[in-house]
């Protein structure tokens, strides 16, 4: 868990041949040095939008028709690759690489079409520091077959602007807002992330680096090139905070374990298994915490991820529950050629204090509130899937069909303390049947004046002689929900119930109501069965 302390550190990656790169790696060839080209429909005609290191050699560059590049190539153009951009396969590319980050750092999130941001606070410890974990990051991606280059600095634009325009392939700046500004000075305003139209005017006047921009006041920048310009400047040198999303929610408690040499056996696995939730689940206890959403994720040498997550219906710390629960994962985890990494968040805790154990009859099961069934839904709802295990929850409303509704058993329960716990007892207070019907049934009853019991009915082709009776109980609708409702549905939905608790001939009793009242202007009451009583 980061301190709130500790300066944020931002790692900007970028990947300066990611579409030639993503083909290379495709068709897991070298192609004999031949140059690559990636081309695209602009301006009516086919333009060159990415190029490899060898066609950048041979001259040519994004931007450039494609004509021209075979003109300029003369007789070599023959030995040139042609091929058809694909955005969508190279966004899901770099969000797979972003992905694969994760390894070094729990926040990391795509950057526009060829780069990732990794907030690296607490993270270089495990690399033996920032200029390790940023070199060991661009050369596992170099064996991945992509060319990086990458930066670390306090805030993502001063990362990104060096990433881009530094002079070498990683750089790490000190944390401090004079080493910041002494890092931009020289490169070129382009690094400021400013629009092509912005980057020429600020040249023209003869503003080329970012350190003539220091002098400049704020409000005169602003005045002359647009608030943008100013924003970016004071984005960088940390002036002003620059919000970035992750590519998924951060845990807040993570453990990490990197292997020398890649394994790839169930039993190596379940090893790492256990040993990650030692060491998580040791300083969630440290801080009286349970976990409640496990995700595991194992980084395998071909820069694949191999995920699994788990759920409980309660906050837990047993190691050999969680275990079993990740067991099933296992067995579909494929390691490839080998896993170098794996790592376990647990994306949801909450507050898990000792308990105190009870005495006697508690010790023997004899008490039905020590059953504890959290452990049978866990492996249910893993297996089957979170939303197959569900539980009745109750709700605030007196009307029988909207007073409970379905919640996954994973969900954390109710405060007893809130409304629901209200609700609960009303429930019990009323005597409800243990069993409602999906849908009240509707049923032929006789009664002997209007507003008694019935004395005898008949429900789905079987006839009831009613021996006792208990009520009314008059339930009224809830008027605030027939808003919007057609005038035709609204009159029905309106009228009161009645309802009995009723007992036949042969002991068993029934949940009956009428709907509606008896009066002239309106259509006679209708009798339903809604619930059986145990």
């Amino acid at each position: 868990m980061r301190d709130h302390a500790t300066p944020r550190r931002i790692l900007a990656l970028f990947l300066p041949y990611l579409s030639t790169d993503r083909l290379a790696r495709q068709r897991g060839r070298d192609d004999a040095g031949r140059p690559r080209v990636v081309v695209a429909s602009q301006h009516g005609g086919m333009r060159l939008i990415a190029v490899d290191r060898r066609a950048e050699a041979l001259g040519l560059t994004p931007g450039l028709p494609l004509a021209d590049a075979r003109a300029f190539l003369g007789p070599a153009a023959s030995a040139l690759e042609i091929a058809m951009a694909d955005p969508a396969a190279d966004a899901a590319c770099l969000d797979g690489l972003a992905a694969w980050c994760g390894r070094y750092a729990p926040w990391t999130a795509s950057d526009g079409a060829d780069g990732v941001w990794l907030d690296v606070t607490g993270s270089d410890h495990l690399f033996g520091g920032e200029r390790r974990l940023a070199g060991d990051l661009a050369a596992r991606l170099s064996r991945l077959g992509f060319v990086a280059r990458a930066a670390i600095a306090d805030t993502a634009g001063a990362a990104w602007a060096l990433a881009r325009h530094g002079a070498a392939d990683i750089m790490v700046v000190p944390s401090s807002l004079e080493t910041t500004r002494a890092a931009l000075a020289p490169l070129p305003v382009a690094a400021l992330r400013l629009p092509p139209a912005a980057v020429e005017t600020l040249e023209r006047l003869g503003l080329r680096s970012v350190e003539t921009l220091y002098a400049l006041p704020r409000e005169g920048l602003a005045a002359r090139f647009g608030d943008l310009a100013r924003l970016r400047l004071d984005q960088a040198l940390g002036a002003i905070a620059e919000p970035i999303s992750p590519r998924r929610p951060v845990a807040p408690w993570r453990a990490r374990l990197a292997f020398a040499e890649a394994i790839g056996t169930a039993e190596d696995l379940a090893r790492v298994v256990e040993r990650l939730l030692a060491d998580l689940l040791a300083r969630l206890a440290a801080n009286h915490l349970g976990a409640r959403r496990l995700a595991l994720a194992f980084y395998r040498v071909d820069g694949e991820i191999a995920e699994a997550a788990i759920g409980a219906s309660r906050p837990t710390r047993d190691a050999r529950a969680l275990a079993r629960l990740f067991a099933p994962h296992l067995e579909t985890v494929d390691p490839g050629f080998g896993i170098e990494a794996a790592t376990l968040d647990a994306m949801m805790v909450e507050p898990l204090s000792p308990t105190q154990l009870g005495f006697g009859p508690t010790w023997t099961g004899a008490d039905d509130d020590a059953v504890d069934l959290a452990p049978l839904i866990d492996r249910l709802a893993n297996r089957l899937g979170p939303d197959a295990v569900f539980r009745l929850a109750l709700r605030e409303s007196h009307i029988p069909e909207r007073a409970t509704r379905r919640v996954r058993a994973t969900d954390a329960a109710p405060d007893p303390t809130r409304n629901a716990g209200e609700a609960s007892a009303r429930w019990s207070e009323a005597r409800r049947p243990l069993r409602l019907l999906r849908h009240p049934e509707p049923i032929e009853a006789t009664a002997p004046v209007p507003d008694d019991p019935p004395i005898l009915f008949r429900w789905r082709g079987c006839v009831h002689r009613v021996l006792r009776a208990d009520g009314p109980e008059r339930l009224s609708p809830e008027w605030w929900q027939l808003f919007g409702v057609p005038a035709a549905s609204r009159t029905r939905r309106m009228n009161p119930r009645d309802y009995y608790r009723v007992e036949d001939n042969a002991g068993r009793r029934f949940w009956v109501y009428r709907d509606g009242l008896f009066r002239n202007d309106a259509p006679p009451p209708r009798w339903f069965l809604h619930g059986v009583f145990a």
